[in-house]
């Protein structure tokens, strides 16, 4: 039991421990203020257990737990803060979003009690990801997150919420089904590279970077197509992003922050995974390429349907695509300044985005609706929630001093960088009519005049912690890296290899 325990088993089981057990007690409990309780001192557990695997992983580069199942490094580490973070806002959040739900009547103590059952499942679904070493393993996981999170879009058991969790189903399960096909590529060309037949598991990341070099250049090329078109489809990358606008305008708003804050991230991480591979195997030119194609075209489909956009949720879930697409392209950008700016990216959007989907839902629990035109001054009736929506679309857009705009810059400096003139000049086409578009749809929201009498006040201290904290950090970032984050990302930096060379 020692040895079971020894090094950084105990962490790792820790973090994957305590959703589970959470969901356990959650219903075994059942009462509503119990399960409240539970889930939030569950996802604050994984928070402090991540946050001690930092300092671990800054130490000593990376960590391995359970004879190599699990691996972190830097990249993992990141991911992991982040998913816990954000968890544990949504859980905060959850209780008085939820909980307004229930004392409306429209949740029973039944769909309350599977609510907190799924989310303490969909965040041990999530922590997973960060933690595989095992590219089945990583996978699995990932496919687990569609298979929770649809319970919890179709939660309301309305035709809207159920028609977009079977798209949901549909389509991710579909692109999952072909990031399989290439992740059984890349083991095939791990084991052809192998002929002395050692028995390292060809399925782990660390055994393919090591042999990646020996791979078949075609069977990486083909392989990478079809993780990039199945693994994008989850991350809601144009044009598999069909499922994304339904399923995170249905979802409860606790639930929207978490697939456009995190989940999203967790696609873009098994990206990243195989993109690291094959660089080793194809150098940047032909990974690059398919990368900048895929970005631009997100960023372009985000423009045009933002500028068309009424529904105040799926506003911000095509939003979402657009920066997806923003870090695909930075990525393919390459260099110190793309790969730097790619990872900041990630960082910002996941605090910038669920503070925009908290603001969101509470503003749809005030004026008891999701169309734009409907919802007029949020600053006469909400003016701590009003002030949470402005940084948040200050930030989102990309103005300064704002966290996006600072990871924006090195995006757009690294396009440069590269000589990617007309990308460029296509990106930044696109960023104008969502700037446009979101500052006229959200300024007409926040200083518009009322079309009907609302009562003044904002919901809950509960529903303003989140969003406080989320508003704080959105503005530090947009001053200041915190030491941990400038090295973990310098690390990130570095696993490209020979990419920061050529700056």
């Amino acid at each position: 039991m020692t040895d079971f325990l020894a090094g950084y088993n105990l962490n790792i089981m820790m973090i994957l421990l305590c959703p589970m057990v959470g969901g356990v007690l959650v219903t075994l409990l059942k009462s509503k203020r119990r399960i409240e309780v539970i889930t939030v001192v569950a996802t604050g557990l994984i928070l402090i257990q991540s946050f001690s695997l930092v300092g671990n992983v800054l130490d000593n580069k990376h960590i391995e737990a359970f004879d190599g199942i699990f691996y972190v490094d830097s990249l993992g580490v990141l991911l992991l803060v982040l998913i816990s973070g954000v968890v544990f806002m949504a859980a905060l959040y959850s209780i008085n979003y939820m909980g307004r739900q229930y004392h409306n009547g429209i949740l029973d103590d039944r769909h309350l009690l599977r609510y907190y059952q799924a989310f303490n499942m969909f965040a041990l679904t999530m922590i997973l990801v960060p933690l595989a070493n095992n590219m089945g393993l990583l996978w699995v996981a990932v496919e687990a997150t569609t298979l929770v999170s649809v319970l919890l879009i179709m939660l309301y058991v309305k035709e809207t919420a159920i028609e977009a969790s079977w798209k949901y189903l549909i389509v991710a399960t579909v692109g999952l089904s072909l990031a399989l096909f290439g992740i059984v590529l890349y083991y095939y060309a791990n084991v052809v590279s192998d002929p002395t037949g050692s028995n390292d598991d060809k399925m782990n990341w660390t055994v393919m970077m090591k042999n990646a070099k020996l791979f078949d250049p075609d069977i990486v090329k083909i392989g990478f197509i079809f993780i990039l078109i199945g693994l994008g489809t989850k991350a809601g990358l144009a044009p598999m992003h069909t499922w994304l606008p339904d399923a995170h305008s249905e979802a409860p708003t606790p639930i929207s922050a978490l697939l456009s804050g995190v989940l999203l991230n967790c696609a873009i991480y098994g990206i990243i995974r195989f993109y690291l591979i094959g660089h080793l195997v194809l150098g940047d030119g032909f990974l690059n390429t398919l990368l900048m194609i895929i970005g631009i075209i997100s960023v372009g489909i985000a423009a045009a349907s933002i500028y068309f956009q009424k529904d105040l949720k799926r506003m911000l879930a095509f939003s979402s695509i657009e920066h997806m697409g923003l870090v695909s392209l930075s990525i393919g950008f390459g260099g110190l300044f793309g790969i730097y700016g790619a990872i900041l990216h990630i960082v910002n959007h996941a605090i910038t985005k669920p503070l925009m989907f908290f603001a969101s839902g509470t503003i749809s629990q005030k004026y008891e609706t999701k169309t734009i035109s409907e919802i007029k001054g949020v600053i006469k009736t909400m003016p701590l929630t009003s002030m949470f929506v402005l940084i948040g679309t200050l930030s989102i857009v990309g103005l300064p001093p704002f966290n996006i705009f600072m990871s924006e810059f090195f995006i757009l400096s690294s396009g440069f960088s590269s000589s990617q003139y007309l990308a460029i000049f296509l990106v930044i086409s696109f960023l104008l009519v969502i700037f446009a578009s979101f500052m006229k749809h959200s300024l007409g929201m926040i200083f518009g005049s009322p079309k009907k009498q609302i009562s003044r006040g904002d919901l809950g201290i509960l529903s303003i912690v989140p969003m406080a904290i989320l508003a704080a950090l959105t503005i530090i970032l947009g001053f200041y890296v915190p030491e941990p984050l400038r090295q973990l990302t310098g690390n990130i930096v570095q696993m490209f290899g020979d990419k920061i060379i050529n700056v």
